[in-house]
């Protein structure tokens, strides 16, 4: 049986593992630990009212809590799927792979139905359906990306490697154009440093995204899909970088979730703007490496 055409049997057994671990997790942050550290209840940052459970900055760390798990699972999908990629060609047996999709869409339900559950039942305070729904969905968008990189980390390794290389270039864009709001908004930057940090990600997301294409042509690398570096740039922007975050960028024993102004702009527009810019400079660097495929590097 050819692994494209493979049944629903070991989607299904692989669906129901993540989601157990999924919602083992958000049953752990949202009714075991302690919230005051999990989500920074009556934390006080210099300028910023002392943290209430649905003001804006903590509400926003419900559905961070999402990403993060979406990350915490890529990295794990990511690494068992290379490794058993890389057994497959030792033995030189045939590689058993399925779309990535079908092990999603199997989680759409327990974890669509499950955390709005937990996140409605336990602990105190509960959170409102908006909010609860907001969790499920950032958790799903997370566990699209990382399914999505673990079945290249089967099949195609290497070719995530040069992806997530590409994709590295648009992370500033994507987290730091945001820079030209923040001026005004309590202990901040001044006018002229945030347009400097804003103009300054878009020309390092075009210098590195004209860089790898010189790179792909020069070893004769093909080039990936015209968005699939903007999708690489999101999911290193928006969920492993939370987990990087929550694990590396916190005090020990006081593992918090970051909230979304860490990462996400402020205000629709500006977001808009970054995505709009990452979508653009992707583009771009698609259209480059067409040139170059015409007109090779020496």
């Amino acid at each position: 049986m050819k692994p494209g055409r493979m049944s629903w049997h070991q989607p299904a057994l692989e669906a129901l593992a993540i989601s157990a671990f999924v919602l083992g997790l958000t049953y752990y942050w949202f009714g075991v630990a302690n919230r005051h550290v999990i989500f920074l209840y009556d934390h006080v940052t210099v300028g910023i009212p002392r943290a209430q459970p649905f003001d804006r900055m903590t509400s926003s760390r419900y559905w961070m809590a999402g990403l993060v798990a979406g990350g915490l699972v890529t990295v794990l999908v990511v690494a068992v799927g290379w490794l058993r990629g890389r057994l497959a060609r030792r033995r030189q047996a045939q590689i058993a792979s399925w779309p990535w999709w079908r092990v999603w869409l199997l989680t759409t339900v327990p974890v669509g139905i499950g955390v709005p559950a937990i996140t409605m039942t336990v602990n105190a305070p509960t959170l409102p359906l908006g909010l609860a729904a907001a969790c499920a969905a950032s958790t799903l968008l997370g566990l699209a990306v990382g399914l999505a990189a673990g079945e290249w980390a089967v099949t195609r390794p290497l070719d995530l490697v040069w992806l997530i290389a590409d994709g590295v270039g648009l992370v500033p864009v994507l987290t730091l154009l945001k820079a030209v709001e923040l001026p005004g908004r309590g202990p901040s930057i001044g006018d002229d440093t945030a347009r400097l940090v804003a103009v300054g990600s878009v020309l390092f997301g075009l210098a590195w995204l004209a860089g790898m294409s010189w790179l792909r042509a020069w070893r004769q690398r093909e080039a990936p899909a015209t968005f699939s570096p903007l999708v690489s740039g999101l999911g290193l922007s928006y969920i492993l970088m939370p987990l990087v975050h929550h694990l590396l960028a916190t005090p020990p024993g006081y593992r918090y979730i970051t909230n979304a102004g860490n990462f996400f702009a402020f205000t629709l527009p500006i977001q808009a703007l970054a995505l709009a810019t990452a979508a653009a400079l992707s583009a771009g660097a698609s259209v480059a490496r067409r040139r170059l495929v015409q007109h090779p590097t020496s």
